[in-house]
C-alpha cells in the first residue's frame, strides 16, 4: 500500500502523475491519499478547511483505479504525525506499506517526529523535485532507509503557484483535474469570485 500524506491545497496534476507512476513502477495494490487536517510544520495556506481540500481530493481521485482517500488524519483533533499514520496503516496491512513523497519533503525528513524510527519502518518512494538533486541523498540517514526513486520527469508544480494563479486570474487550466477546478470556483476559494454550488 502507497501512503501519500499532504495538505493537498489544491491537490494538482503533479499529485496524481507521482501516484499514477508509484502504482506502475512499484507494484503497489493502491495509493491511499492521506489528507492533513492540521499539519505539524505549517498552518494550511489562506485558511482552507480541510473538509473542502477533503472533497477535492475525493473529486480529483474519482475514478481512478487503485487510488482512495482516507480520513485518518483529517480526522485527528491535533497535529497528526507520519509515524502515527505510518504505525497504524503496517497493523492494518500487514502486506506492508510504503510512503510517497516529493524530494524536497524528504529532503526535511530530519525535522519530522521520530524520524529515525520512520527511516526504518518502511520503505519510501520520492519523486524527483526540480532544485532537488538525486545525489542530496547520497549521504546519511538517507542511506540508511529502503528507498525508490520514481523514474519520472521533475515535478515543477506546487500547490502554492497554483493558489498564486488562482488569486490572479491566470490560467489554470491542464494544472488541477477539471472536477476540482469547478469546485474551487463554485466554492470561491483562492479569491475567485463564487460561480455558484456544486453537486
Amino acid at each position: 500500500m502507497g501512503l501519500f500524506g499532504g495538505t493537498f491545497n489544491p491537490i494538482h496534476m503533479g499529485h496524481l502523475r507521482v501516484a499514477e507512476e508509484a502504482l506502475r513502477q512499484c507494484g503497489l495494490q493502491k495509493v491511499i491519499f492521506f489528507l492533513t487536517g492540521h499539519p505539524p510544520h505549517r498552518e494550511v495556506a489562506e485558511g482552507v478547511p480541510g473538509e473542502l481540500r477533503y472533497q477535492m481530493v475525493c473529486l480529483a481521485v474519482k475514478g481512478r483505479p487503485g487510488m482512495e482517500v482516507s480520513r485518518l488524519e483529517l480526522d485527528c483533533s491535533g497535529p497528526c504525525y507520519t509515524i502515527d499514520t505510518v504505525r497504524a496503516m503496517s497493523r492494518r496491512y500487514p502486506q506492508g506499506v510504503a510512503y510517497i513523497l516529493g524530494a524536497d519533503a524528504f529532503l526535511g525528513i530530519q525535522t519530522w517526529k521520530d524520524w529515525q524510527e520512520l527511516l526504518k519502518s518502511c520503505p519510501f518512494i520520492v519523486a524527483p523535485r526540480t532544485g532537488v538533486p538525486r545525489d542530496a541523498f547520497d549521504r546519511a540517514p538517507f542511506n540508511q532507509a529502503d528507498v525508490y526513486f520514481l523514474d519520472m520527469e521533475e515535478i515543477d508544480l506546487s500547490s502554492s503557484d497554483i493558489r498564486r494563479r488562482y488569486r490572479e486570474g491566470l490560467p489554470t487550466a491542464g494544472l488541477v483535474p477539471e472536477a476540482v477546478d469547478g469546485f474551487i470556483r463554485a466554492q470561491g476559494l483562492y479569491g475567485v469570485a463564487r460561480t455558484g454550488s456544486v453537486g
